[in-house]
């Protein structure tokens, strides 16, 4: 339904109140303070902008109209008639005619008055020139109040049409009115459509949906029909006509057998006969509708040979009554079913199918000699078999273990788990991370170690073990404590010879120079740090390491997820389906125009017959091309 979303077309406002809107913006969006004695250039550009803002904000609102509203010509015919049998087809393009001259009359305007304001010589005759550009526009507006009011009631009625796809699996329901049509709707669907015990309660299509073979149906239920010619046929009757023409559906035309909606059986044959025309090429069924009142076995035999003639014309005849449900889903069954049917034979007529066709293989069985072959059942599966026949106590469901045991129940989803093992169905489940089972890495005894090695610290705190006297340490600690309080001093010292410098002059970055290896090991050698080529090797394994593991954090932190990691929140952030796989917008429009041309062949089907009067070239040349008059070079 997304060509006909007709939801979406912009409020079209009325011409005063289109004129206040642009009038105040232009008001709101442009400069408002010029003098005289500006240099008249400016003085020019500031009236200029003011009129070229005017016109442009009247162009873009009318364009926006003209593109919102549906062109006649480019949609399905289904909703061509529809709109010309509501709304009128002539006055729709003359009011829209209206709005697209209004349009390029007010551009015209600004045009003029634009080229006027370039030989202004003073600022009141500038201003004069504005006052009478935008005097003009308003007044070309003010004279489009009609077509706007009739656009904006248009639109409203537009919006609160149902949405019927004209080229999906539809049941269509016709018939006199009072024959049953909306009740049917309202059992098979979730639609919610008024029934009155008079004729006439619904007066415009309504649509339901329902599910058949894992597929979406739509059922539309169109207003009754009278028996008269289709000139003497009002509004909602032509709503009906419209649908039956062309819509590509199973109809099902409902007849009443018990003649409570006040017309004879011969009356709703009648009518069946005279649009039956409009059935051509559509699965059709009749529907006796409330069997529960008088079924066809009691009619009398006059109108019983009505329904034998139908079905011996081949015409599916079947009893249904809404009120107790009989016969309603047989109806439903036997409906998408032929419609189903008549769609792929329709599908197997076209050319494409030959080309699907040469890369299928269908393979039958042969006989492989005349020996009979009857089906074998083992014994074992036998013996189960009748063992399940025999009637057995009944297992208890969970719900009936929660009623008996109330409060006590506790919902226990591994006693009915069949394992080789009985003993291993209360195990814990193992966990896994990174396809490792976390248990195969905890020590059992774990918690025992660790409370051993506790007790065993605090004896040790207690002994005193961990008590520390600078007179009792040997030389070789002494030495360490000298050494690190001369690099403590060291440093202290750097730190006071910085802070002089940076009084001087501006603090340089550590990473702004780098530090000469000798300056450094001649530094750390006055510390008394042995910096030998021996331990060279070491510091190099240090940085390169420091260095493989800061690449590798940024190589983890720039790969993408895997699907392991993969969250619910970036799951749920994918692009939507109609856009996934689409580059960027221009993509987008591309594959919506193909959409769009696709359906071209499918709304041509969409015709009444083949009487249908179809332009496709609407400016033939040899009509209007032919020798040109002086002056002129556009032979149109």
């Amino acid at each position: 339904m997304a060509l006909y979303n007709f939801k979406k077309i912009m409020v079209v406002p009325t011409a005063k109140d289109f004129i206040d809107i642009t009038l105040s913006k232009t008001q709101r969006k442009t400069p408002t303070v010029v003098h005289k004695h500006y240099q008249i250039h400016r003085i020019r550009h500031f009236y200029m902008r003011k009129v070229k803002f005017t016109q442009q904000n009247y162009h873009d609102r009318l364009s926006q109209i003209l593109t919102d509203f549906p062109k006649l010509d480019d949609i399905h015919p289904f909703y061509a008639d529809l709109m010309n049998v509501l709304y009128d087809k002539d006055h729709y393009k003359l009011a829209l005619g209206q709005i697209n001259i209004a349009k390029n009359l007010i551009d015209n305007v600004a045009k003029d008055y634009v080229r006027l304001m370039k030989y202004g010589d003073s600022l009141y005759r500038c201003k004069q020139l504005k006052r009478a550009a935008l005097g003009r526009m308003c007044t070309i507006l003010k004279r489009q109040k009609s077509s706007l009011e009739y656009l904006e009631q248009v639109r409203q009625h537009l919006s609160r049409l149902p949405s019927i796809d004209p080229n999906t699996r539809t049941l269509l329901l016709c018939g006199y009115p009072n024959v049953g049509k909306s009740s049917f709707i309202n059992k098979v669907t979730r639609a919610d459509v008024d029934v009155q015990p008079y004729a006439f309660t619904t007066k415009s299509l309504f649509v339901g949906h329902m599910d058949y073979r894992y597929l979406r149906w739509q059922v539309v239920d169109t207003p009754g029909i009278l028996d008269h010619p289709l000139e003497e046929r009002n509004t909602i009757e032509m709503q009906a006509i419209t649908a039956l023409a062309h819509l590509r559906a199973a109809v099902l035309y409902v007849m009443d057998l018990s003649e409570q909606c006040g017309h004879t059986l011969s009356q709703q044959v009648e009518l069946f006969n005279n649009i039956r025309p409009l059935f051509a090429n559509k699965p059709l069924i009749v529907v006796a509708n409330k069997c529960d009142v008088k079924k066809i076995s009691e009619l009398t035999e006059e109108n019983q040979k009505i329904f034998s003639d139908l079905v011996s014309d081949g015409i599916p005849v079947i009893e249904s009554s809404t009120l107790t449900e009989e016969g309603v889903m047989q109806v439903k069954t036997e409906a998408c079913d032929r419609l189903l049917a008549h769609r792929v034979d329709a599908k197997m007529k076209t050319k494409k199918v030959h080309d699907v066709l040469n890369r299928l293989h269908l393979a039958m069985p042969n006989k492989r000699d005349e020996k009979e072959r009857p089906p074998f059942i083992p014994e074992g599966a036998l013996q189960r078999k009748k063992a399940m026949e025999v009637d057995q106590p009944k297992r208890k469901t969970e719900r009936d273990l929660e009623l008996e045991m109330g409060d006590d129940y506790i919902l226990d989803l591994q006693k009915y788990w069949d394992l080789m093992n009985s003993e291993e169905k209360q195990d814990k489940i193992p966990e896994v991370w990174e396809g490792h089972n976390i248990a195969d890495y905890i020590d059992p005894d774990i918690m025992k170690k660790l409370e051993d090695l506790e007790r065993e610290e605090e004896l040790r705190e207690r002994a005193g073990e961990y008590d520390s006297d600078e007179d009792s340490e040997d030389e070789e600690m002494q030495e360490i404590r000298v050494l690190a309080k001369q690099i403590k001093d060291k440093k202290q010292l750097m730190v006071l010879e910085s802070k002089e410098k940076d009084k001087h002059g501006p603090r340089m970055p550590r990473t702004a120079t780098k530090v000469e290896r000798k300056q450094l090991e001649k530094e750390m050698g006055s510390l008394g740090l042995d910096m030998d080529d021996k331990d060279d090797s070491h510091y190099a394994q240090q940085a390169r390491r420091s260095r493989s593991l800061v690449k590798k954090r940024k190589r983890e932190a720039s790969a993408p997820p895997t699907s392991r990691t993969r969250t619910r929140s970036q799951s749920a952030s994918r692009p939507p389906r109609d856009k996934s796989g689409l580059r960027d917008p221009k993509m987008m429009k591309k594959a919506k125009t193909m959409m769009k041309n696709s359906q071209k062949g499918m709304n041509r089907q969409g015709k009444k017959g083949e009487s249908d009067r179809h332009v496709f070239d609407l400016k033939p040349k040899h009509l209007l091309a032919g020798k040109r008059k002086s002056g002129s070079t556009d032979r149109r």
